[in-house]
């Protein structure tokens, strides 16, 4: 037979070849876009990110602390020293200054998401490691029965543990002979013991014990505790126990563990930590909503901070383990510094310290409050905080935001908790002096009660609560009253309400921000939804305890956050990852010990040396005497469950490394094909950017929406309006209602603001696409561009596939169509176009008459906050003081400390436009309608087209199949003449449009026998005798109507 120490070998070489291949593709999967594309930095924000660290690369960190950056957000500027999570570009900076000093700045920012992307896969392997180790129960419990033959020593030597009942009692314990080995000594001994745990509640062991021994949660809730205990307890015992074992190859800590009954090895019973390390790291080396954040050259805030994350909660978890208590502190204080690492790279470091912060609360819900845990917390919390507040963004916001006023709670109740638990102990002290003195004045043997009374420790508590309750309510008052607690933002407002919309048009109109479904969960995570309900109930019925309670807290937490956020779904990858691994694991180990009788493990392998020897006897090397047959089914049910999900992993494999494909396609940088399977890469973007830094003044003032902001100053180096930090509501308000207006009003606001408009207009989601959002970001601020319509349903696409009126007539429509659609052609005296990528997707125009009073005045009249501050934002021109005047500050919804609500009536709407979206597109209708023939006399009158004008759009090179035909057809064809009418005259050309195989509105009319379409065509020109489709058929030839 192989000694279990060489097959314990064998088996962690092939465990570390598996985690090496997870490591390598962590790796290798996150650059395919460097090695397709270059260092290439992706999307928008990732350029903000670039500048930035070149910003500290070449100006140091004094000045980068205090940089007021007047290229964006012109007028106002940025400072950004104060408003940018830093830890990613201080990252970079010191990988360039101590690393690879000889890379560039824009090399290494391309790197780091890979980088850190197989730093976060290691982190979260260890995650799962530190939950599934602990289970060494006949080491355990060993020490636990030395403990407690030494229990009278340990009191004559004055030690802190409290004796026994057996003790008080008088009893004693012999020593046990000097020729029995380890094992009989606990053999001897346990059977006056149950478990870890017990003995720890009975005072046996102080809670700081270096013991984790595995519960469940059922054993931990009230009540449930109680039915679990009297009735799956005795049944679990007397009647499955032995049978589930000799089945399974392990109680999966279901049991309540009797060490007279079963014999127990830890190396056979160990739970598989190394196995699920492992697991995990192949999990999330490549699942797909860990790389849609940590490709690489997407240089963004989340690719490093998802290790930031994974390894902050490592170290928590790590300081719930226990042991001496210089270890509780030095894992507490890590996991303190490892927050800070978190809150310096990125905002979602409230996440994680409210995770800590709910566990750390669960933990005495569930009454597993212990000064180990105090320890841990306070030194998290405690160094955490101190460090996270050094940050200039995050500054005093962890104590005084209500998004983490929690955890500050959290941590003033550990404190009261272990100061009722120092007043308990000072009390029984006291009590146990006086009775050992009345004891020894009396010359009685009385057995004194060291234990404290329900009553005593009820009355302490409701004490020390009562008077901090009473204080700190008083100081919420004041604080309150004087608006020092800040409110909660309307990203995070929108996780907890039940639309999913905070009220912020701004905000709403970003896809990421949408909530996740189904479809989002099986695409990021794939096959790992499956697995994930089996890793929680492993870890929540069979392994719980202090540290992986975490992952119960987690788990829930995640699922619910990504639920209305898929943008969170990034939150889900680490978890996702662990009880994947952890089931995998288990999976592995119930094979192993079908195969070999009991599992490999690096406990054997450690426990002695290959080949056996003198230790391998405290190791016995079989669990059982178990019927070959039962191990040759059981090895096959492994065997089955391989096969069966082996295509299946394959397939994930697969999926994960195509969709990185995809997500690694940088949206700066476009590939397609032409019809002959030539490749073509559309640069377009990259080309609008250089010309602007090539042909334009170094001041020159670029107008375009948010989105490109940071691309044009990342790439061009040139001043723009605004760009994704989305700080000021009403002056990216200014900037769409300047967009959306007529032309000639939208010039007005333009020509004091910049000095050129770019706009994307390569379809899909070009500017067009999205000037519905802006207008109704514009009408959040400036209410009368549409009115009693808060979502502007007359901006946009009407339901026959054409634009409005009102966007017929913006600024953006005419700019992007110019020339392009028929009669569209932007004042000539007002822009002028100057550049054309060349495919099409970028049009630069030169914004004529420009003022450039107002450009001096806004350099003149910057206004600092102290005389010699860096802090000097600059004002709008006086020239535009009279638009500002017809703004209403965009009030947030979670502004609570507004005394009035003046917006009741506009957020009302706002929301049920959004529920009923039809509703509301139909009464815009109604409503510009009814404007329009209010205001336009003449708008009821039928245009006839010219005969240019007709013999264009009888062309055969016009004839197609778009939505235009289809919503022609469909008017004809279920007779609706009124809207046919109106559509007529909104479009006077849909009267000669043609479908693709030549046939128009006539030919339809004919063929359905609508008389008065027939009638009313002709009177707009349109033929029945002289027209031909591509079959050669004239509309009268295939008419059903008599003459």
């Amino acid at each position: 037979m192989i000694p279990i120490s060489l097959l314990s070998a064998i088996y962690a070489v092939g465990l570390g070849n598996v985690l090496y291949f997870a490591l390598t593709q962590a790796y290798t999967i996150r650059i395919l876009a460097i090695e397709e594309y270059g260092r290439v930095i992706h999307e928008f924000d990732p350029y903000f990110n670039y500048r930035a660290t070149e910003y500290l690369w070449q100006h140091g960190w004094y000045k980068f602390r205090t940089w007021f950056d007047y290229q964006s957000w012109y007028p106002l500027g940025r400072p950004v020293g104060t408003t940018i999570y830093p830890g990613m570009q201080v990252t970079s900076v010191l990988i360039k200054k101590y690393i690879l000093p000889t890379w560039s700045i824009n090399d290494i920012c391309c790197f780091v998401p890979a980088w850190f992307g197989v730093m976060a896969t290691v982190a979260t392997a260890m995650i799962a490691y530190e939950c599934c180790v602990g289970v060494y129960f006949n080491k355990h419990i060993t020490t636990v029965a030395t403990t407690e033959s030494n229990s009278e020593n340990d009191m004559k030597n004055g030690s802190n543990n409290s004796t026994s009942q057996e003790s008080s009692k008088g009893s004693k314990k012999k020593k046990p002979a000097s020729n029995k080995t380890t094992t009989e000594t606990a053999a001897s001994t346990t059977k006056k013991t149950t478990t870890a745990t017990q003995l720890i509640e009975q005072e046996e062991l102080p809670a700081s014990h270096p013991v984790q021994a595995y519960s469940t949660i059922l054993n931990d809730i009230p009540v449930v505790k109680q039915l679990y205990q009297a009735i799956v307890v005795p049944i679990w015992r007397k009647f499955i126990l032995k049978y589930w074992i000799r089945f399974t190859g392990s109680p999966l800590g279901l049991c309540v563990y009797d060490t007279s009954s079963v014999s127990m090895s830890s190396t056979n019973l160990s739970s598989p930590a190394l196995e699920a390390a492992v697991g995990t790291a192949l999990c999330m080396s490549i699942v797909p909503a860990h790389l849609m954040r940590s490709v690489g050259g997407g240089y963004d805030n989340e690719s490093i901070a998802v290790f930031a994350m994974t390894f902050t909660f490592y170290c928590w978890v790590r300081s719930l383990r226990g042991g001496p208590d210089v270890t509780n502190y030095f894992w507490g204080i890590l996991s303190g510094i490892a927050y800070f690492n978190m809150a310096a790279a990125w905002g979602g470091y409230v996440f994680v310290l409210n995770m800590v912060g709910v566990h750390a609360s669960v933990l005495v819900l569930l009454g597993r409050y212990s000064t180990k845990v105090h320890r841990a917390y306070t030194c998290f919390y405690l160094v955490g905080t101190a460090l996270a507040t050094r940050v200039p963004v995050v500054g005093l916001t962890p104590l005084k935001s209500m998004e983490q006023v929690g955890p500050l709670l959290t941590f003033g109740i550990y404190q009261l908790l272990e100061l009722c638990q120092i007043i308990l102990r000072r009390k029984k002290q006291k009590q146990k002096k006086n009775k050992n003195t009345k004891k020894k004045n009396n010359g009685a043997k009385t057995a004194a009660t060291d234990k404290v009374t329900w009553k005593e420790w009820l009355t302490v508590h409701i004490q020390v609560f009562a008077v901090a309750a009473i204080i700190v309510a008083v100081i919420a008052y004041f604080l309150n009253d004087r608006g020092y607690f800040g409110p909660i933002s309307s990203r995070v407002r929108g996780l907890f309400v039940k639309h999913t919309k905070t009220g912020n048009p701004l905000v709403d109109s970003v896809a990421e921000h949408q909530p996740a479904n189904e479809s989002a969960y099986r695409q990021y995570l794939d096959l790992l939804v499956d697995w994930v309900p089996w890793g929680l109930g492993i870890v929540a019925l069979t392994q719980f305890h202090d540290g992986s309670s975490f992952l119960v807290v987690y788990g829930f937490a995640a699922y619910y956050f990504s639920g209305k956020m898929v943008r969170l779904i990034l939150l889900t990858a680490p978890i996702a990852s662990i009880l994947s691994g952890i089931t995998l694991a288990h999976i592995l180990g119930w094979g192993m010990t079908a195969l070999f009788g009991q599992r490999p493990s690096l406990a054997a392998l450690l426990s002695s040396g290959i080949g056996g020897g003198k230790s391998s006897k405290a190791a016995p090397a079989t669990l059982y005497k178990e019927n070959i047959v039962l191990r040759l089914l059981r090895f096959g049910a492994f065997a089955y469950l391989a096969y069966t999900y082996h295509p299946k992993a394959k397939d994930f494999y697969d999926k994960c490394h195509e969709l990185s494909k995809h997500l690694s396609h940088p949206t700066i940088i476009q590939k397609g094909r032409t019809r002959e399977g030539q490749t073509v890469v559309v640069d377009d973007y990259r080309e609008a950017y250089w010309w602007l830094r090539d042909n334009t003044p170094e001041d020159a003032r670029i107008l375009a929406w948010w989105d490109y902001g940071y691309q044009i100053a990342g790439i061009a180096n040139r001043t723009t309006i605004a760009d994704g930090n989305t700080w000021n509501h009403e002056h990216i308000a200014l900037l769409g209602r300047t967009l959306t207006s007529p032309l000639k009003d939208g010039h007005r606001i333009a020509r004091h603001l910049a000095d050129y408009v770019l706009l994307w207009t390569g379809g899909g989601g070009d500017d067009v696409a999205k000037s519905p959002h802006m207008r109704r970001i514009a009408n959040s601020v400036y209410r009368f561009l549409c009115p009693n319509d808060p979502t502007c349903r007359n901006f946009g696409m009407d339901q026959y596939g054409g634009p409005t009126k009102a966007i017929k007539e913006s600024l953006l429509y005419q700019l992007h169509s110019h020339k392009l659609a028929p009669g569209v052609e932007a004042d000539k005296n007002r822009f002028r176009l100057v550049k054309t990528t060349k495919h099409g997707k970028v049009r630069i125009f030169k914004i004529l008459s420009v003022s450039e009073s107002s450009k001096q005045w806004v350099l003149n009249n910057r206004k600092c906050d102290a005389p010699g501050s860096w802090f000097c934002p600059g004002t709008y021109p006086p020239a535009l003081q009279k638009i500002l005047g017809e703004k209403k500050n965009f009030r947030q919804l979670e502004d609570f400390n507004a005394e009035e609500d003046h917006d009741s009536e506009y957020t009302k709407q706002y929301f049920e436009n959004l529920n009923n979206p039809e509703k509301a597109k139909r009464a815009a209708a109604r409503g510009e309608k009814n404007q329009n023939n209010k205001n336009d006399p003449n708008r009821q009158k039928l245009r006839r087209l010219s005969k240019e004008e007709i013999a264009m759009l009888n062309n055969p090179e016009a004839w197609d199949d778009n939505q235009a035909t289809t919503a022609v057809w469909t008017a004809i064809h279920v007779n609706k003449i009124a809207e046919f009418r109106d559509m007529l005259i909104e479009n006077p050309e849909l009267a000669h449009i043609r479908s693709k195989d030549g046939r128009g509105p006539i030919w339809w009319a004919h063929e359905y026998g609508r008389t008065k379409f027939v009638k009313l065509l002709t009177k707009l020109g349109v033929s029945s005798t002289e027209l031909k489709d591509e079959y050669g058929f004239t509309p009268k030839s295939i008419s059903i109507i008599k003459d």
